[in-house]
């Protein structure tokens, strides 16, 4: 059984970085495959077998990165000694991903040290539980992607504060005489060449070992492991600056003659640039993950839970399901449940994106994170934990997050050799200007050589991906778009078709029975109880009609048992002893039972465009009945605009042929498949890839699943059933077919956005690493300085990512 890992990885600070991280992981034996995050600065691992964060972590390690750390408190019961305890220490200790365990007998707790990412609360409490004890997470242990890079910005920033002050005082010794008059001057009258250069040596040595100090404690390991990173690109040029200036300094008779100038200000403001550069990147990196964040804010820390008679406000963590909470007006609703007393209109904007809001009331389900109205309501807890409705949800939302596209390929194999590729240039670079280059040939060759080393950035390469990931995929989730799957971003943006389910999909899901008729023999309302009791069993919308029916007339339904759903056809049990089939006449023909009793009637309710259901009792025909489900106000709108984004749309349905034209006929549909099986619309999915090219399929209940799962991207309507919700790529939270336009627009949007971010990466390296080696000093005497160099390559990974940032403003589309 394939099993996988997700871990968080501390170093990587480019595309290199990342690709080195992945080949060390996919050399671990039983590993199936590894992608690494470089935004999200995570790993996920497949594994042929089960999953060893171990040993990804010290092959991690091995290639010269961390892995994070995290712990997680756990509450306990049940221990009475301190065998209890060292054997729940042994458990946890021994669970992959565990780095150690305290058990505390006194306060009945524990906290369990991990990799972050490796496992989960819920796992934790788990394993303990699986030891004999109940415990429960006593709080979340994962920290936001954004607070993570806020963290980081924060550290950024106080590097970078101390950087400048000591560069400022570099700079203004070594660039005053360009721009200020008589500076020069001033400083021979006063301290004299000699103190200045001095000077300048103490301070750019402090930014060096101080502020500047973690690129060279990452880069030069990295470098002496023949693995050269982006911080060895930095470490290598800032070095050489300092180096040949020391040299010029202390023993400038090592130098030849007129060459003994210092570039202290170069590697001062080299590092400074970049510490400017990364802290700006962090912020905006922060921005780009404030999804999760958000969606983690929406959870309320405490509910007030009825426990043996008392009222007490209890963390959400405990929460277990059974419990009954109370939820006050105005108030987030604190876990999923079930409506036990009260009602209120409540605001689920933050599961549907839609800020309608929703009457709930007894017998309702309400999910945790949405908003209470002005009404009271007592709810029952159905789901709490991982489990819960916004857990699953940031997990969608974090694994399409951490999700890599087909189009990094291209990024992964280029990155691969870009650091050993500048280096190599770097290195050419100064071996020409010292072949070939006017005097002073030494400090050209040192100048154009640094600017290489500084100016090229991989950064913006393996930025460019997976930043528009994160923001794509936020900003869907705000809009009730959740990807389950970050690569589904780019074969929705590739697909040529998109074809619909009816029921449920296009239509409101909520028919009304508009015809009952039965055969000679059999009682209406006696049948329609039968009917109704098989149909209690089922979640389609039809079912739903006709229990509605039953109700309406105070029938009472008799115990159904031996109850089987055939998607496609219908359903079937035993009622009173009586076999009972309701379904589609393809369900009744395949069981030998004539229909020519309601053939005409049949035919007539078709053309009608409602859907005939027949029904047999012990191998007869008893029964005929029809239901009518109105079109979604949206529907058509939503056609109009895949038509206008140049799309091309299909119905692909189980229904009659009448009735599936009829509404593909109103809506504008351009090609209607009628009268087919779950197996079928696999089949007319095929098709329309043969004719049209890349389909998505948008579909709602169990009968979808195999056509969601055979089409490049299917999209589940998120008022569905779980099954379609889980095989799907794409689920439109609101029930909304509205979502799946805009989630097009969205696709493409994100596309284009990593297009012009990977052009701007591409062609930044391809343009300037050529200016900065010199090519231009021959036509008008231009080489670049190494501190606009160290400008130019801050500036590039913050503009990549503040492009990403764009995303953040895209709207809906129909």
């Amino acid at each position: 059984m394939t099993q996988s890992a997700t871990l968080e990885v501390e170093g990587m600070t480019c595309a290199s970085c990342a690709g080195r991280v992945e080949r060390a992981v996919k050399a671990v034996p039983g590993v199936s495959g590894a992608s690494v995050n470089l935004a999200m600065k995570t790993l996920h691992a497949d594994f042929s077998g089960a999953s060893d964060p171990s040993a990804l972590a010290t092959a991690i390690r091995k290639a010269g990165y961390d892995v994070g750390a995290a712990d997680t408190a756990l509450s306990i019961e049940g221990m009475t000694c301190a065998s209890c305890v060292a054997r729940i220490e042994r458990a946890l200790k021994a669970w992959p991903g565990v780095t150690g365990a305290e058990v505390n007998l006194a306060t009945g707790g524990a906290v369990v040290h991990h990799m972050a990412g490796a496992v989960t609360p819920s796992e934790l409490a788990a394993v303990v539980k699986r030891a004999g004890y109940d415990a429960t997470p006593v709080h979340k242990s994962t920290t936001p992607v954004s607070a993570r890079h806020d963290a980081e910005a924060l550290r950024l920033r106080r590097a970078l504060i101390g950087s400048a002050v000591l560069t400022l005082p570099v700079f203004v010794l070594a660039m005053g005489a360009h721009i200020i008059p008589g500076f020069h001057a001033l400083i021979m009258r006063t301290i004299g060449m000699q103190a200045d250069a001095l000077i300048q040596f103490v301070l750019t040595t402090a930014v060096l070992l101080g502020p500047g100090r973690q690129f060279l404690t990452h880069g030069i390991p990295m470098l002496l492991r023949a693995a050269p990173d982006m911080n060895s690109l930095v470490a290598l040029g800032a070095s050489a600056a300092w180096g040949y200036s020391t040299v010029a300094t202390f023993a400038p008779g090592l130098l030849p003659e007129g060459t003994a100038n210092v570039y202290f200000e170069a590697a001062a403001v080299i590092v400074t640039l970049i510490l400017l550069g990364r802290m700006l990147e962090a912020r905006a990196k922060g921005r780009a993950g404030q999804a999760i964040s958000r969606l983690v804010g929406l959870a309320p820390a405490t509910a007030h839970t009825r426990r043996n008679g008392l009222l007490i406000d209890l963390p959400v963590e405990e929460l277990r399901a059974g419990d009954l909470i109370e939820v006050r007006p105005g108030e987030r609703i604190a876990a999923d449940g079930i409506v036990e007393d009260g009602t209120s209109w409540v605001d689920r904007a933050m599961l549907t994106g839609e800020p309608a809001p929703v009457e709930t009331g007894p017998g309702a389900e309400a999910i945790g994170g949405t908003v209470n109205g002005a009404g009271a309501l007592v709810l029952r807890v159905t789901r709490t934990g991982d489990d819960a409705t916004l857990a699953r949800i940031i997990r969608m939302v974090a694994d399409a997050q951490g999700g890599k596209l087909p189009i990094q390929a291209l990024v992964d194999r280029v990155t691969l050799w870009f650091v050993p590729a500048v280096m190599a240039i770097a290195a050419l670079t100064v071996a020409v200007w010292l072949v070939l280059g006017p005097a002073p040939t030494l400090g050209h060759a040192l100048v154009a050589g640094v600017s290489v080393l500084i100016i090229a950035c991989p950064c913006a390469m393996g930025l460019a991906t997976p930043t528009s990931i994160m923001v794509g995929t936020g900003r869907g989730a705000e809009l009730g778009l959740l990807f389950r799957k970050g690569d589904a971003l780019q074969r929705l943006g590739a697909a040529r078709v998109v074809a619909f389910d009816k029921t449920g999909t296009l239509t409101e899901g909520h028919p009304r029975l508009t015809e009952l008729s039965v055969t000679k023999g059999f009682n209406l309302n006696d049948t329609l109880a039968m009917i109704a009791a098989i149909e209690a069993r089922s979640e389609h919308p039809i079912a739903r009609a006709i229990l509605a029916e039953a109700e309406g007339r105070g029938l009472t339904l008799p115990e159904a048992a031996e109850v089987v759903a055939k998607p496609g056809f219908g359903i079937t049990g035993t009622v009173a002893g009586r076999n009972v089939s309701v379904g589609a006449a393809r369900m009744m023909t395949a069981a030998g039972i004539d229909l020519a009793p309601f053939a005409e009637t049949a035919d007539r309710l078709g053309a009608e465009g409602k859907t005939p259901i027949l029904v047999a009792v012990d191998g007869q025909l008893a029964a005929i009945l029809a239901v009518s489900d109105p079109v979604k106000a949206t529907a058509a709108a939503t056609i109009a605009a895949l038509h206008a984004a140049g799309m091309r749309t299909a119905l692909i349905s189980g229904d009659t042929r009448p009735a599936a034209e009829r509404i593909a006929a109103a809506l504008g549909i351009d090609h209607v498949v009628a009268e087919v099986l779950p197996e079928g619309k696999v089949a007319a999915v095929e098709a329309l890839r043969r004719d049209h090219g890349a389909v998505a399929f948008v579909g709602d209940g169990i009968n979808d699943a195999p056509a969601l799962a055979a089409a490049d991207v299917g999209i589940a309507i998120g008022t569905g059933t779980d099954v379609a919700i889980e095989t799907a790529d794409l689920v439109l939270m609101s029930g909304d077919p509205a979502g799946v336009a805009t989630a097009l627009a969205l696709s493409r949007a994100v596309m284009r956005n990593i297009r012009q971010n990977l052009g701007w990466a591409f062609g930044y390296n391809v343009l300037l690493v050529p200016i900065a080696a010199g090519v231009l000093y021959p036509l008008n005497g231009m080489l670049l300085s190494p501190m606009l160099a160290a400008g130019a390559m801050a500036a590039s990974s913050v503009i990549v990512v503040s492009n990403a940032l764009r995303l953040r403003g895209f709207g809906r589309q129909a």
